[in-house]
């Protein structure tokens, strides 16, 4: 097959969160077929990680971000934009542009946009005509933008996921109803898509985890006991777990804990954020790394308190693999086969989650017993490997399928 991703972030070898789901599908799918690549960089990508995933690219465009826009012109998108107010955020005639230099230059079995912001650039674009076309949701935005509304109700943030919900339903799922096939991460995220829209033609393809680079490394005795998160913050689920822990929770963890330290790692931390950090000095945050591993590696217990969003979360992947024990909400560890009090310890309010936390650090023996289990079913089950002949089983099913009419 020859097959272009569409890609909201541009994705390389360092990259943590979501976009390094899309680098490992792009690593592994380039070894049986031809694979090409339009991301957004944002941020001014390296030489190094341009060539981190260059070497599995047949032709590789990077668009420069979409710069904000001014007051009045967000107003007139809200009011006259082409797409919805929260896809505006994202519209750029430089992508479009690029994919259509490059299906004119090549032709393409299969286009997929990864995340939905981005499916924009496959919906009813008259330059993708015979080509397939799969959608890859890793969050319904939706539904992500409706949950953080009845979560906050009037305040500053609800106010504004009510406002961005203006046009967002229909838009997003005709996008997914007009798409060839439509993946999700999770069954989950398949059911709440077929409970607003049934009919849609999805098929469930999971994250994965690189099994080999995310191993156990067994603590030194007497290390500064650590806790530890990990998370693009931009993406407000994730600061609204870092916050929520650390006010609610971090305070019942290092009174029981003396000494404890909370490790808040990854990209573009706020300014709400970094105030809890200069008033509390047990909260480090260490903004962008190039590896996570070293954190991980020096961590005992790994928390993923997300309370907002969807999807999977590959970080709870990394901690697994790596033999740090989690303690996660349930929506944090949704799409994941996990036990609680075998492989996870699902906690939900500010005390569960003080208090299981507490419990990994004081009690090494189950720490160790639950860290065991949680890697041994990331070898069996969420190698990226495995994940990727999931999705090429998919692609080769939707390219050997009669066209849409």
């Amino acid at each position: 097959m020859d097959i272009l991703f569409v890609v909201k972030e541009f994705p390389h070898s360092k990259v943590i969160g979501g976009p390094i789901i899309i680098y490992n599908r792009v690593k592994y799918l380039s070894r049986s077929h031809t694979v090409s690549l339009a991301a957004f960089d944002p941020h001014g990508a390296t030489g190094e990680q341009v060539d981190s995933i260059g070497v599995y690219c047949k032709d590789l465009r990077l668009v420069p971000g979409v710069k904000p826009r001014s007051l009045p012109r967000r107003a007139w998108d809200y009011v006259a934009g082409p797409v919805p107010p929260y896809f505006m955020l994202n519209y750029s005639k430089e992508m479009y542009r690029a994919i259509s230099e490059m299906v004119a230059a090549r032709r393409y079995d299969i286009v997929i946009s990864e995340y939905s912001m981005v499916a924009q650039y496959l919906y009813h674009n008259p330059d993708l005509a015979g080509i397939r076309r799969v959608m890859s949701v890793h969050e319904c935005y939706y539904l992500a933008r409706r949950k953080v509304f009845e979560f906050q109700g009037l305040n500053r943030e609800g106010i504004s996921a009510l406002m961005q919900l203006k046009g967002l339903k229909r838009f997003e799922f005709d996008m997914y109803a007009d798409a060839d096939k439509v993946l999700t991460l999770t069954p989950e995220g398949k059911d709440e898509l077929l409970a607003v829209r049934p009919g849609l033609d999805i098929a469930v393809v999971p994250h994965g985890v690189d099994v080999e680079g995310f191993a156990p490394d067994r603590r030194q005795e007497g290390s500064q006991p650590t806790v530890m998160f990990l998370g693009n913050y931009p993406h407000d689920p994730n600061r609204d777990a870092v916050v929520f822990f650390a006010r609610e929770a971090w305070p019942t963890v290092k009174k029981a804990v003396p000494g404890a330290r909370f490790l808040v790692v990854g990209r573009g931390p706020t300014d709400d954020m970094l105030e809890l950090a200069r008033r509390d000095p047990s909260i480090e945050i260490t903004g962008q790394v190039d590896d996570v591993r070293p954190y991980l590696e020096v961590s005992d217990v790994f928390v993923c308190p997300v309370r907002l969003g969807g999807g999977f979360r590959g970080k709870v992947l990394e901690a697994m693999a790596s033999g740090v024990p989690v303690v996660s909400t349930r929506l944090g560890a949704e799409g994941l086969p996990a036990e609680d009090g075998r492989n996870i310890i699902l906690a939900d309010t500010p005390g569960e989650l003080a208090a299981a936390t507490v419990k990994l650090l004081e009690d090494r023996g189950l720490a160790e017993g639950i860290a065991t289990e949680a890697r041994r079913l990331m070898v069996e089950q969420f190698s990226w490997q495995r994940g990727v002949e999931i999705l090429e089983e998919v692609l080769l099913e939707v390219v050997g399928a009669a066209p849409r009419n």
